[in-house]
């Protein structure tokens, strides 16, 4: 599974897919400055699964996306892989990365 953090309108995020299937967590344009604890309580459930074989693909909002990979990493012990774009290889490159 992919977990896409955010929505984004007019971004092909299709090419993610090679690494499976695409789930967004969050809509766009969802205001998070003042609602962090709320994004939280939404995200926690939604990452309850993440594991090794899964990744985030890390868009939208810069709150939205540091609460999702905080949350896949307690999850799964510290362990997160995460989707990246390179520009000049015009494709995601997986980095896999061990927070604690």
């Amino acid at each position: 599974m992919v977990y896409v953090t955010q929505e984004q309108s007019g971004k092909n995020i299709t090419p993610a897919m090679q690494y499976g299937k695409l789930k967004v967590l969050l809509p766009p344009g969802l205001e998070v400055a003042h609602s962090a604890g709320q994004v939280a309580k939404q995200l926690l459930p939604k990452l309850s699964n993440f594991s090794d074989d899964d990744y985030l693909l890390l868009i939208g909002d810069p709150v939205t996306i540091g609460i999702a990979t905080a949350l896949a990493a307690h999850w799964n012990n510290g362990r997160v892989k995460m989707l990246k774009w390179d520009r000049q290889e015009r494709r995601y490159l997986p980095i896999a990365c061990q927070i604690y």
